[in-house]
């Protein structure tokens, strides 16, 4: 087996920033690309549609930390800002008949059926946060940050409904999931960030076990009580996070990216406003176009693995390079680079994921982003960006893919 030849990795920039013209050049390197990540750590991107689709499903690729060779060896030290992604117990760090195990006592919440079943609430909740945006505009001098007033808390507030996670946790838990999820962070505060989500979520665990309600936190903790083997004191914590952390962050970018690309192409929202695109079309593209999530850790093949003519050692840690493959002209054309509405992308693009870890909470996260579009532009009809593209504040991290703040005039 050869490798496809490159001159030195490329460095993995902590600091994140705007992914798409760093993958344009790596992407002309090959699908697959050797990367350097934090800490010196030697890794993978995969940055081509259909080697990446390949890779998500490939059964010789694990998402278990014991088939990452470094933190097996113990070269990782405690606190690095991407081990949370490798150790945290829960259905992305598993495989086989424990994935399937966790996986199943949360997919009955996340079906179509239960998740329609929430709309009234969305919607609601969306029209109660387009009040508090109109009100921060008008504090505001007429600009607020839809960001913070509106693409945050809605999904944040669906998640923890559904979980039973009382509203005076939730401010915080946004702050520690973005302290997580970056990667531009000292290894102290990381260290503490975890600790204190951990901490969080283990009170509100013992809360919902003192008194159940009608929530999935009760839910888990009775599958627990049940059958005492089925759902460990880690993996319960882990399954809390990862939905609590994933189940907003991921919303709360796509919404974001979308309220930014569609201000930043009326043309595109005339086609919707005119009947010729839905906001269903407007969540696929932006999934595919800018995707919430850019470089997703990790997988590991458990063995050598050739990939587009590129051999992935056994025990990389692989990043899958959703915002890269959304682009690649080899799977959406010449104009991949285009934000077009009318593309046909639903259940092409892969920034959802792919195979048996495809995201659970899809359909959640397409009916928030719908309704919240549909309402905010029914609401506001001539929103519009308060600062130009170039001056929006990118995330401190590589792993999400969004800014940090949106002000927008309603």
């Amino acid at each position: 087996m050869t490798a496809v030849s490159s001159d030195q990795p490329h460095r993995i920039d902590p600091a994140g920033g705007c992914p798409h013209a760093r993958n344009v050049r790596l992407r002309a390197q090959g699908a697959v690309t050797p990367v350097v990540l934090p800490g010196e750590v030697p890794g993978m991107l995969i940055l081509g549609h259909d080697a990446l689709r390949e890779f998500l499903a490939h059964p010789d690729v694990g998402k278990d930390p014991r088939h990452f060779t470094e933190l097996a060896e113990g070269r990782i030290p405690e606190g690095w800002p991407l081990r949370t992604f490798a150790t945290v117990r829960g259905m992305t760090t598993v495989d086989g008949a424990d994935h399937r195990r966790l996986r199943s006592l949360v997919s009955r919440a996340f079906t179509a059926r239960r998740v329609e079943e929430l709309r009234p609430r969305i919607e609601e909740l969306t029209e109660q946060l387009l009040d508090d945006l109109a009100a921060a505009a008008a504090a505001g001098g007429g600009t607020a940050d839809l960001r913070a007033h509106f693409a945050m808390p809605l999904p944040m507030g669906v998640i923890c409904e559904l979980f039973g996670v009382d509203e005076e946790f939730r401010g915080r838990l946004h702050h520690l999931s973005s302290q997580i999820v970056s990667t531009h962070i000292t290894p102290e505060a990381a260290l503490a960030a975890n600790r204190e989500m951990v901490g969080i979520l283990t009170r509100i665990a013992a809360a919902r076990a003192e008194a159940p309600g009608d929530d999935l936190t009760s839910a888990l903790l009775a599958a627990r009580e049940a059958d005492g083997d089925r759902l460990a004191e880690k993996e319960l914590i882990g399954t809390l996070m990862l939905f609590v952390v994933a189940g907003h962050e991921t919303t709360l970018n796509l919404i974001t990216n979308a309220v930014r690309a569609l201000c930043s192409h009326p043309e595109q929202l005339a086609l919707v406003r005119a009947g010729e695109a839905t906001w269903s079309d407007v969540v696929e593209e932006t999934l595919r176009w800018d995707a919430p999530v850019s470089y997703f850790p990790f997988r590991y093949p458990k063995r050598d693995l050739v990939v587009d003519g590129t051999v992935i050692p056994k025990g990389t840690p692989v990043l899958a390079g959703y915002s890269g493959a959304g682009r690649d002209p080899s799977a959406h054309g010449s104009d991949a680079d285009r934000f077009d509405v009318g593309r046909a992308v639903k259940n092409r693009h892969l920034s959802l994921g792919h195979g048996a870890h495809y995201c659970v909470g899809a359909p959640l996260a397409r009916l928030e982003s719908t309704i919240a579009l549909e309402r905010l532009f029914g609401r506001f009809p001539d929103l519009a960006l308060a600062a130009p593209e170039g001056e929006l504040r990118q995330p401190t991290g590589f792993v999400g893919n969004s800014v940090l703040e949106l002000p927008v005039t309603p």
